[in-house]
């Protein structure tokens, strides 16, 4: 039977999704638990990572678990030409879990197919960032409760942000979401995922701006115009500090709103927002570390 994997968002159920927020409750009251004594993980980031990288590590170490990797392809094999086939079938020999980030769409769901232990996809290109979707996932069951009947408001590069597509893709799962997609036309969500929408008969609202109708909002889920998936530098000069969220914007928004970002951030949240009690997003990246470590106690049946 071929391993679990965690590729797509949509590879876990909803009951898989659920299981995952127990888990990460589970973790944060009990952090260091030694789930993983005797086992070898193995992080391949063949593109920069800060959170997701240093995330994953510390739930290995705090499950007990041992790590091998890279986190710059130019100190492994690849620089000499080995493909990622090779690598992964030469990994998989030495490890018992397999997380990897690259710049190509579908290269995860290939490594999975090519491996003898379970991937995890850390992000592969403008696709998806399935383990990003789970700890959003839990932050906002932390902050509102509940997982049904959330109105999101996803801001800016809707186009190449892999985080809101799979968010997106997760939250179809639970009753009554409500989408609006706030990006200029040339970020705008992919036509796939508004004829998704569409057919399955959910609200979304596109807009251009979004400060008349932020108080609607019980998750403002902002995102960073990502440079790195530009061809054109002039494009992205035209739209990188389209939107920013001040603290000024936030009076009269709803008292459980929270303010979520994927991080990054460049210019689109400003620093006069991180005191406000709304500000979320330091918080979201420490709930990685719980979710992260209740993703690889769930494929490897630790728990």
């Amino acid at each position: 039977m071929q391993t679990k994997s965690l590729i797509s968002i949509t590879d876990f159920t909803k009951e898989e999704y659920l299981k995952i927020m127990r888990l990460a409750a589970d973790f944060e009251e009990n952090p260091n638990q030694n789930l993983l004594q005797g086992k070898v993980i193995a992080t391949l980031f063949f593109e920069p990572s800060t959170r997701t990288r240093l995330s994953f590590e510390t739930a290995i170490n705090r499950l007990g678990g041992k790590i091998i990797g890279f986190s710059d392809s130019s100190s492994s094999s690849v620089s000499k030409g080995e493909t990622l086939h090779d690598t992964i079938k030469m990994v998989s020999n030495y490890a018992d879990l397999i997380i990897m980030r690259h710049p190509m769409e579908g290269s995860a769901r290939y490594a999975s197919e090519v491996s003898n232990v379970p991937v995890i996809n850390a992000g592969d290109g403008a696709n998806q960032h399935p383990s990003q979707t789970l700890l959003d996932m839990y932050s906002i069951m932390k902050t509102q409760g509940r997982l049904d009947n959330i109105n999101l408001f996803l801001v800016g590069d809707l186009k190449y942000g892999r985080t809101v597509h799979s968010l997106l893709m997760a939250m179809l799962q639970f009753d009554n979401p409500i989408f609006n997609f706030i990006a200029p036309a040339e970020l705008a969500m992919p036509n796939e995922y508004k004829l998704l929408l569409a057919s399955k008969g959910i609200k979304y609202y596109e807009h251009d701006e979004f400060t008349d109708i932020i108080n609607a909002a019980d998750i403002i889920y902002m995102t960073r115009v990502q440079k790195e998936r530009f061809i054109d530098p002039v494009e992205y000069e035209k739209v990188k500090n389209i939107y920013i969220l001040r603290n000024e914007m936030l009076k009269g928004t709803k008292e459980n709103m929270r303010i979520l970002h994927p991080l990054p951030r460049i210019n689109e949240i400003h620093t006069d927002v991180d005191d406000n009690p709304k500000a979320y997003y330091f918080t979201q990246a420490k709930n990685g570390v719980y979710a992260r470590m209740a993703i690889i106690a769930h494929l490897l049946n630790l728990k």
